[in-house]
């Protein structure tokens, strides 16, 4: 692990209205890699270690919290999608009408950009944060130096979908006192995790109390899932891509299944596809060094062509 890489700690700035939480590791002079993270998932959930690998190959890694998560702001006098608008979506394909949408997180991540001085980056997202990637790629390409897609999807509703058990431990609502909430979120990112690597619980129940401390928002969650459902398909968008773009999936994901990684890869004219054996829903710390190197590899070509 590298000992001499720059960590900047957490600040706040604002972008697109909002307040938004970040941190960076690395020289501020390099190439910048912006990483965006799921449904319900805070900054910290891209490992320091992660962070410190990117950072170690000169480029400056920045993480943030999305809306609605975590210290960035949460809009609490946006309405709440009830149980029932997620079921009617479900059974009937009806929208939840959403308070915000994908493309509104990703103007927020252009606005944290524009607040840093940052004109242009490498976008890497996971599971949400690469729709949110792919949206800003589409809608601001000339900020976007590649693209780097993980565990996520086009939005073509018709591709495979989570199994319905899947869904339903997701979506359980999380205890409210800590000790239940901890053991229930160990059991959701199990689930996840699958069985292929090992699982970490020790450092994962760090993680989840982390998380707790700095702040769990299930109004915010719901938001963040309704802009997932009533966000457009991006396909044809992405057809037209030009940006160097690579796309991570894990062969045994359970939430959003390969199939839906296969699908983005073909969508983007000349994008590498890499699927990862073993890999779940979760960044396996077993393949920290593969998935930096593959994202390295994609940073230098976009930097050098």
């Amino acid at each position: 692990m590298p000992d001499n890489i720059k960590h900047q700690v957490a600040h706040q700035v604002s972008a697109n209205g909002l307040q938004i939480t970040y941190d960076s590791f690395g020289d501020p002079s390099h190439p910048v890699v912006m990483l965006i993270m799921g449904l319900g998932t805070q900054m910290i959930h891209w490992s320091e270690q992660f962070c410190q690998l990117l950072a170690s190959n000169k480029l400056r890694v920045i993480r943030f919290d999305n809306r609605d998560i975590g210290k960035s702001t949460w809009l609490t006098d946006y309405p709440v999608p009830s149980t029932w608008d997620f079921i009617s979506n479900s059974l009937f394909s009806k929208k939840v009408n959403a308070p915000y949408l994908l493309d509104d997180m990703a103007d927020d991540t252009l606005a944290l950009m524009d607040s840093l001085n940052i004109h242009k980056a490498h976008i890497v997202g996971a599971s949400m944060g690469g729709m949110i990637a792919q949206c800003m790629a589409l809608k601001s390409p000339n900020r976007v130096s590649s693209l780097t897609s993980i565990m996520s999807t086009t939005g073509n509703r018709s591709l495979p979908k989570a199994k319905i058990r899947v869904m339903a431990k997701l979506l359980k609502p999380l205890a409210t006192e800590i000790e239940p909430h901890v053991a229930q979120s160990l059991g959701v990112w199990r689930m996840l995790h699958g069985e292929y690597f090992p699982f970490d619980r020790e450092s994962v129940e760090k993680v989840i109390r982390y998380s707790v401390q700095r702040g769990v928002n299930p109004a915010g969650v719901a938001r963040q899932l309704s802009a997932i459902i009533d966000s457009p398909d991006r396909t044809l968008g992405l057809q037209k891509l030009q940006i160097p773009s690579l796309i991570i999936h894990g062969d045994i994901d359970p939430l959003v299944p390969v199939e839906c990684g296969i699908a983005t890869a073909a969508a983007i004219p000349g994008a590498t596809l890499k699927i990862l054996e073993g890999m779940g829903h979760t960044l396996p710390v077993q393949l920290y060094p593969q998935i930096v190197e593959d994202i390295v590899e994609l940073s230098n070509y976009a930097e050098n062509n």
